[in-house]
């Protein structure tokens, strides 16, 4: 008999992909998912552990599924994920009713672990440990999807071991997938329908470096950029001590490639990216979009930044503004420092108050909206390439597809036009969006 599960994903990309490969083993036992979790026999949670709060989010999710188990006692509950890999069995000891504990690279263990449960009648459950270099071999192949967007996953882990960052602890260390396997999912995926990818990886500058992957980031780029039907291409998250000449050419050489960039910064000053452990200075991430710049002059750069990191004094912070100005993002994700388990930052003097940090972390994101909103400000009127997605969330006849530089444009049409491409007019600039109207070509 047909089974049915309802999943829940938090944090990153590299979870979205994770959770698609989740539904398709579960396919391949039996499950058909449902939006609704009262209409399940399974509920699972995919998790993130980078922030706290991320982290607190899952036990409160947990909290809301309690009474559906209590009436429900059949109902199999699991959580997967980072939260999963790094609190192992202390899951399933401070949630007694959860079955199921399945870490990163255990997610092909799922169905087994389910099989158990089912048939010891409410077994409890916990897999996270790590397989090496195997780990993206065993994958399956994702079910079949017409989205015009998708992201592909070209290697997990990360060796880096930044002093505030969680993820070596619970992606493990680093493995690429060889070029053919990358290619090949990328075709599958545009004979599906697919237009556009992202390539994913903690540090997608490294492909290759390590593990199975074969030949550099950058030549890996220009295999995928070849593939017939494929209209965009995109990559994240990059970090600045490896990106390359070679890389930076990319995107003058390569046209399907994007104009846009993550590249996370973290802090404009040397004091503090030395007690990030982050391999650069200010003035080599300077450098890095120096030439970027020269090598594409419409790219558009977006960031991560941390206020508050243990020891950050008012001059540092100072730093990170001046940062900001110079290198002018079109957005930037900023966040309050959050003290992480197993992380070297746990160890660092900590004198700044909490008042301070908010009143610093307001300031920075006035600054950045400043910026933002003079950059996309900057688009109206223009007349830009819109890669249709979809309909709008906002209705009304709208459909919404993305610019190059990543940015939602949500303008009037028939849906018949997804996966298309189109010039549109920027009429509107909106906080997190843009509004259009098609012109003729």
């Amino acid at each position: 008999m047909l089974k049915t599960f309802y999943m829940e994903t938090f944090g990153c990309q590299m979870n979205v992909v994770d959770s698609e490969w989740i539904a398709t083993l579960l396919a391949e036992v039996g499950y058909a998912s449902v939006a609704d979790p009262q209409l399940a026999d399974l509920i699972i949670l995919n998790t993130c552990s980078v922030r706290d709060k991320a982290e607190r989010k899952v036990y409160g999710h947990l909290g809301r599924f309690k009474p559906l188990k209590m009436a429900n006692p059949k109902l199999i509950l699991a959580v997967g994920g980072c939260v999963a890999q790094q609190e192992g069995m202390r899951l399933l000891e401070k949630v007694p009713y959860l079955n199921i504990v399945f870490g990163t690279h255990n997610i092909g263990k799922l169905p087994q672990m389910l099989k158990e449960v089912d048939e010891h009648g409410g077994q409890r459950c916990e897999t996270t440990h790590y397989v090496g270099t195997e780990r993206l071999d065993k994958f399956p192949q994702r079910g079949v999807d017409s989205s015009v967007a998708r992201f592909v996953t070209i290697m997990q882990g990360c060796d880096n071991f930044c002093s505030y960052c969680v993820v070596p602890y619970v992606r493990g260390r680093e493995v690429s997938r060889t070029s053919k396997d990358v290619v090949d999912e990328v075709r599958s995926l545009v004979d599906q329908g697919t237009r556009e990818v992202t390539l994913l990886g903690q540090n997608v500058n490294s492909y290759g470096q390590k593990g199975s992957g074969d030949g550099t980031f950058a030549q890996l780029l220009q295999r995928v950029h070849e593939i017939d039907g494929l209209t965009r291409l995109r990559f994240t998250s990059s970090h600045p001590k490896d990106l390359s000449d070679e890389l930076i050419h990319c995107f003058s050489s390569l046209d399907k490639l994007c104009k846009h960039m993550h590249l996370a910064v973290q802090s404009g000053s040397n004091d503090i990216l030395r007690q990030m452990k982050r391999g650069y200075s200010r003035e080599q991430y300077l450098d890095r979009v120096r030439l970027l710049q020269q090598q594409c002059p419409d790219i558009r750069l977006t960031t991560d930044l941390i206020v508050g990191f243990p020891g950050e004094t008012e001059r540092d912070f100072k730093q990170t503004l001046d940062l900001l100005e110079q290198v002018r993002f079109a957005d930037a994700y900023s966040f309050l420092y959050s003290p992480r388990p197993q992380t070297k930052a746990l160890e660092l003097p900590d004198p700044i108050s909490s008042t301070e940090k908010q009143r610093w972390f307001e300031q920075l994101l006035a600054v950045q909206g400043r910026i933002s909103g003079e950059i996309w400000q900057s688009d109206l009127g223009q007349v830009q390439q819109v890669l249709i997605e979809g309909t709008s969330r906002r209705g009304a006849g709208q459909i919404f597809g993305r610019n190059q530089w990543n940015r939602i444009v949500n303008f009037a049409g028939d849906e018949t036009l997804v996966g298309q491409t189109r010039l549109v007019r920027i009429d509107r600039v909106l906080r997190n969006s843009h509004l259009g109207t098609i012109v003729q070509e």
